[in-house]
C-alpha cells in the first residue's frame, strides 16, 4: 500500500479539527459534492450522531490524508446486527455519498480501507451511492477477504442539462405544452403582482426564510400526515447549521419569491462545482392557483443558468413534476457488505426484508404531488 497507514477517529473534537484538511482532500477527489463536505457532515453529526459511535476511517501517507471513509456505527443490542453506515444517511436526504479519496491514489487507498474494515468485522450498509462509486470498489475488494456483498438500485436523480443554454433556449428544449404553460404562468403572475426573485445573502434573512419554509411545509402537508422535512427540532437545527455554513462558504443558493411584498415561496439548493443541486422548497398554499411551484422552478432554473451552472440536479425522487423538466436520470446504488460469520445469513435476510419495505414505501411516496418533501 506504498507507505499508507490507517487510523480510526471516534472523537468528535478530532472531527471538528479536520475541517480544512477534509475539504482539501474532497476538492482533490472525484467524489466532490456538497453532501460530502465537512460542513454538511459535521452539521449532520452534531444533530443526529450518537456519542461514541463516530467511525471516521482516515488513510494517511506520512502527514498527508489520502482518504476518508466518513462512517458511523448503528449499534444494536445484538452485536451481529450492528452495522456501519455513512454519515449523512437518513433524515438529511444526502445523495452521492461515497469514500473520499485523493485522485490518482484510489486503488491503494481503497485497499487500505478494505483491510481495516475486514479486521473490524462489522456489517456495512452504504446507500445513495453515485454511479461508479469508490464504495463499489471497496465491496469488490472485501470479497477478496471472504465477505459477501449485495448491491441494488437505490432510486434515481432526475438531471437537467444546462450547458450551452440561455433561459429561452432551455425553455425551447421543453415539451411544447409545458413550455407554453411556464410562459403563460410567468406572464400572468407578472400582470397581477410585482414579482421579485432574490438570492438570500444575509444570515438574518437566511434564518427567516428557513422559518417560512418550515411553516409552508407544515401547512401544506398537514392533511397528508405532515412533511418529513422539518418535523423535529433536530432536523430544523440541522438545516440551520448546514445552510449557515454553506452561506459562509459561498455555495448556498437560497431564493425568496415575493409577490408584491409577501414571500410566496422559498427554495434552497447548492451551486457547487458547476452543478446546481435543487434540494428543498416550499410555498404558501394561498398562491396554489397561480401554479407557484411551477413558477418557482422556472425562476430557479433561470438563476442557475445565469450563475453558470452546467447541470441542474433535482436529486433523489421521481415526483411527477420532475419529469416535466428533466429528460435524463442518474441512478443511485445501495451496497451491503457482510463479513464471513455465523450471523451473516440472518443479517442478510433481515436486510432484504428492510429493503423490500423501503422500496414499497418509496413507490407510495413518489406518487406525491409537486414539491413533495424529500424522504430517504
Amino acid at each position: 500500500m506504498d507507505g499508507m497507514t490507517v487510523r480510526l477517529i471516534d472523537d468528535a473534537s478530532e472531527f471538528l479539527a479536520l475541517r480544512d484538511r477534509w475539504n482539501d482532500l474532497l476538492r482533490s477527489s472525484r467524489s466532490d459534492n456538497p453532501f460530502l463536505t465537512w460542513e454538511w457532515l459535521y452539521a449532520w453529526w452534531t444533530q443526529f450522531g450518537v456519542a461514541q459511535h463516530l467511525r471516521l476511517i482516515v488513510v494517511h501517507r506520512g502527514d498527508t490524508i489520502m482518504a476518508i471513509a466518513p462512517l458511523h456505527l448503528v449499534a444494536s443490542p445484538l452485536y451481529w446486527f450492528s452495522r456501519l453506515e455513512f454519515l449523512g444517511t437518513g433524515e438529511a436526504g444526502s445523495d452521492y455519498l461515497d469514500l473520499i479519496v485523493r485522485r490518482g491514489h484510489e486503488p491503494d487507498a481503497v485497499d487500505a480501507v478494505a483491510r481495516f474494515m475486514a479486521e473490524q468485522r462489522l456489517t456495512v450498509r452504504l446507500t445513495h451511492l453515485p454511479p461508479g462509486s469508490l464504495a463499489m470498489q471497496l465491496a469488490r475488494r472485501l470479497t477478496d477477504f471472504g465477505w459477501t456483498t449485495t448491491s441494488s438500485d437505490d432510486g434515481v436523480c432526475p438531471i437537467v442539462t444546462l450547458s450551452g443554454h440561455t433561459f429561452d433556449s432551455f425553455l425551447g428544449s421543453l415539451g411544447s405544452s409545458h413550455r407554453a404553460n411556464v410562459r403563460r404562468r410567468l406572464r400572468a403572475l407578472e400582470r397581477q403582482f410585482q414579482v421579485s426573485f432574490t438570492r438570500i445573502v444575509d444570515d438574518d434573512e437566511r434564518q427567516e426564510m428557513l422559518r417560512l419554509l418550515a411553516t409552508f411545509h407544515a401547512s401544506r402537508y398537514r392533511e397528508r400526515g405532515g412533511s418529513t422535512a422539518f418535523t423535529s427540532s433536530s432536523i430544523r437545527s440541522f438545516h440551520d447549521a448546514a445552510t449557515s455554513r454553506a452561506l459562509t462558504c459561498g455555495w448556498l443558493n437560497m431564493y425568496a419569491l415575493r409577490l408584491d411584498d409577501t414571500v410566496a415561496a422559498v427554495m434552497y439548493g447548492f451551486n457547487y462545482g458547476g452543478r446546481f443541486y435543487f434540494y428543498q422548497h416550499g410555498y404558501d398554499d394561498r398562491y396554489s392557483s397561480h401554479s407557484i411551484g411551477l413558477v418557482l422552478m422556472a425562476l430557479t432554473v433561470q438563476a442557475a443558468i445565469a450563475d453558470g451552472a452546467l447541470e441542474f440536479d433535482m436529486l433523489w425522487g421521481t415526483e411527477a413534476y420532475k419529469a416535466l423538466w428533466a429528460r435524463e436520470t442518474r441512478g443511485l446504488q445501495r451496497i451491503e457488505m457482510f463479513p464471513l460469520r455465523l450471523g451473516e445469513a440472518m443479517h442478510r435476510h433481515a436486510a432484504d426484508a428492510r429493503r423490500g419495505v423501503a422500496q414499497l414505501a418509496r413507490r407510495v411516496l413518489s406518487l406525491g404531488s409537486p414539491g413533495a418533501a424529500r424522504v430517504t
